[in-house]
């Protein structure tokens, strides 16, 4: 007998996964939480019956949402990790010598627990003594962080359930204030294909320019997430991914010598020229249904 992994992208659409078998599964104080292995894709985190990552793909998403500010933001010391329990963000952002002290919040400690069991890939360096985790929510934490941060790092779900609270204005203007004068936040901005992640994209998108001076949208291709287009957000107090990302600055990132396998400096260029559709998205009225 055959067993498979369905997620529903839409009513229309879902999206299956061989899998061999289950490793894992529990009902956590806020989620349920699987872990499976399979053939194609290694083992697999689902949260809420939402895939959230597979060993075979993880590095595109987790290389994207960290290498791209660090790159740009020339001097980054302390970080705040929102999310990632998995510990893929983190694994990145160790790599960085130069980074003092990363603070992690996650609201459910048994998705770090399973991790550390069972996704040592990603949970490689949730031992680093620069890292420090807080087990609690973070839409609460960051109201009382105050000018704290070269670099915040939403690593969040999507906005259902848990996560939901991690893409309000509330939320981002904390984060503006608890960023540095020349801070940077990143947030995955979801898809921007079905209309259901659209839609979300769409509504983050705008409650973020409305609170940051500069706000960009950069993409990558993830093979297991929806539709396989997925998108960050880019926002900054002060420098701009393109503009403040010249000659200099790619040559000095090249220097650190960090081994990749998605992200390098001609990509993080091109990862800002949108498509089409994605720019229109972007520009028109939250309500608006997607084409």
């Amino acid at each position: 007998m055959e067993l498979w992994f369905t997620e529903s992208h839409t009513p229309n659409v879902k999206f299956s996964i061989r899998v061999d078998r289950q490793l894992y599964s529990s009902q956590s104080e806020f989620q349920r939480i699987d872990v499976f292995e399979s053939p194609e894709f290694g083992r697999i985190l689902v949260l809420d019956g939402y895939l959230m990552m597979t060993e075979k793909d993880e590095f595109i998403y987790h290389e994207m949402i960290t290498h791209v500010p660090m790159a740009v933001h020339p001097n980054v010391k302390s970080v705040l990790v929102i999310g990632a329990g998995d510990g893929g963000v983190i694994r990145e952002l160790t790599r960085y010598p130069e980074i003092e002290h990363i603070d992690m919040v996650e609201i459910d400690e048994e998705v770090v627990e399973v991790s550390k069991k069972y996704l040592p890939q990603t949970a490689c360096a949730f031992d680093d003594p620069r890292l420090h985790i807080f087990y609690e929510d973070g839409l609460k934490y960051i109201r009382s962080a105050h000018d704290k941060y070269d670099l915040i790092i939403v690593d969040s779900t999507d906005p259902f359930g848990p996560g939901e609270g991690l893409f309000t204005r509330e939320f981002y203007g904390n984060c503006y204030k608890a960023l540095h004068e020349d801070g940077i936040l990143i947030n995955q901005h979801e898809s921007p294909y079905y209309e259901k992640y659209a839609q979300s994209m769409k509504r983050a998108h705008r409650r973020i320019a409305e609170t940051f001076p500069l706000c960009r949208v950069y993409q990558a291709h993830i093979p297991t997430y929806p539709s396989g287009h997925w998108l960050f957000g880019f926002a900054s107090k002060k420098f701009d991914p393109i503009l403040d990302f010249g000659p200099e600055k790619q040559a000095a990132w090249n220097a650190l010598g960090i081994q990749t396998d998605y992200y390098n400096t001609d990509l993080h260029i091109g990862a800002f020229a949108l498509p089409t559709y994605v720019k229109r998205l972007l520009e028109e009225p939250e309500s608006e249904a997607h084409p």
